[in-house]
Formats: C-alpha cells, sequence, structure tokens
C-alpha cells in the first residue's frame, strides 16, 4: 500500500502513516497504524493492557522511532528529527503522566518553574508564567507547599500547571486520571475540557470507561497494536463491544 503524503494545507497537527513498532524482542506493539488529528481536537486512546496505547504516545513524543511509517507533528516528520531538537520539540507540547513525575524536593512553584529556570527565562517571566498556570488549576494558594504536602489530585494539577507553564497547543496525557478517586478524576478532566476549550489539542491515553462514556468525544480504540474503531462521539463499552463482534 503506498505512503498517503500529509495535507498540512488544512489544520492537522498529528498525523501517523502505516506506523509499525516493532521491539527487539520481535513483538509488533503497533501494525500499520493511520490515525489524523486536526487542531483542536479532543482525542481518547482507549483499549486493553498491553494493546499498543503507551507505545503510540512514546512515538509521539519522541521516545522512540518507529519501525516503518511516518509521524508528523505539527509538519515535521519526527523520525528524522535531530535529538538536539528534541527540548525544542518537547518544550512545544504539554506532557501528563498517571504518576505525576514531580520533583519531590522542589515547592509548588518550582516544580512549575523548573523548565522556564532551565530555559534563563527572567525571574519576572517565571513568575508570571507560572501564577498563570496555577490559577488556571486553581493552585495559587500552594505556591509554597511540597508535593508531599499535597493530595493526588493537587499533585496532578501541579503536573498539569507545569505542562501548561509553555502555552503549548498540544496536550499528551497517558492515563493521567489513573491514581485517582473518581470525582478527583472528574476535576482533573475540566481542566482538560478547559484547555481544550482554549484551543489546545488534546490526545489522552485512558481506561477510565465511565469518563470516556460521558464526554462523548472523539473515541480511537487501539486492540493488537491496530486502530479497530475510531468514532467522532463515541463511548468506551461500545467501541469494545463492536470489536468483540468482529473477533
Amino acid at each position: 500500500m503506498s505512503v498517503i503524503a500529509p495535507d498540512f494545507s488544512g489544520r492537522t497537527v498529528i498525523s501517523f502513516q502505516h506506523v509499525w513498532k516493532r521491539y527487539p524482542n520481535g513483538t509488533d506493539a503497533l501494525r500499520d497504524i493511520n490515525l489524523s488529528v486536526p487542531e483542536g481536537d479532543f482525542v481518547f486512546l482507549v483499549g486493553p493492557s498491553g494493546a499498543g496505547k503507551s507505545s503510540l504516545v512514546r512515538l509521539l513524543i519522541r521516545e522512540e522511532r518507529p519501525t516503518k511509517g511516518k509521524i508528523f507533528v505539527n509538519g515535521v516528520e519526527l523520525g528524522r528529527m535531530k535529538r538536539r531538537k528534541l527540548p525544542h520539540f518537547r518544550r512545544k507540547v504539554g506532557l501528563v503522566f498517571q504518576d505525576f513525575k514531580l520533583l519531590p524536593q522542589m515547592t509548588v512553584h518550582e516544580n512549575v518553574a523548573f523548565a522556564l529556570r532551565v530555559l534563563g527565562e527572567s525571574r519576572q517571566v517565571i513568575d508570571r508564567r507560572v501564577a498563570r498556570a496555577l490559577d488556571t488549576v486553581s493552585l495559587h494558594g500552594k505556591l509554597g507547599k511540597y508535593p508531599r504536602e499535597l493530595s493526588g489530585g493537587e499533585q496532578q494539577r501541579v503536573a498539569i500547571a507545569r505542562a501548561l507553564v509553555h502555552a503549548p497547543r498540544l496536550m499528551i496525557a497517558d492515563e493521567p486520571t489513573g491514581n485517582l478517586d473518581p470525582a478527583t478524576a472528574w476535576e482533573i478532566m475540566q481542566l482538560f475540557l478547559k484547555i481544550n476549550a482554549d484551543g489546545a489539542t488534546v490526545v489522552m491515553a485512558t481506561h477510565n470507561r465511565e469518563i470516556v462514556d460521558l464526554l462523548r468525544r472523539r473515541v480511537v480504540v487501539i486492540e493488537d497494536g491496530q486502530v479497530v474503531r475510531d468514532d467522532r462521539a463515541g463511548r468506551y463499552h461500545e467501541a469494545l463491544q463492536a470489536s468483540a463482534l468482529r473477533a
């Protein structure tokens, strides 16, 4: 099958084109993935454990390269990106993970400000951006707290603020509610909805069926390394039932 040339005359942010990922043990984690995400979209990546969701996310943030195929983000082919350009690329992408990845010896303000300090931004710029990010996640009153003094939901809010501090137009989240109780998970999802409403594209891998079913956003189902369903306003359980019927 011929490779489809990417069409960036529209508003495509992400384009996977016949992407395969094979690991050294011979396992094909992803098989012939074709996926296009337009600007402003909100996409849930769902499917059973081991289906390939995390592999797709790792490729999307260039932690790994595809074995075959091409991945474009904002018109740039990730597989050809030089290693020295990766930090610049990742600064344009907001990343949120299940385990928060906060630095325990740093305060909330210091965690959110860390990347800006590495870049050598001025104190004035750092304080302004950190304040804006913490206001967005309703944590401005926790500036001097340490991660150990926060609840799980508050820690995830700090992680989201850290992702927002560069004002990214693309947010990638891998199981961001996985360690949270249902009420807190819903609060975190409200933040992602707000971020999306403000214009950012959101791609989220999740096992949270209740949230997927309630929000009725785009649902991309991955099973055995392949996209088996792509619904514009889908439900988690409908997608899994449909794929089971085909088995």
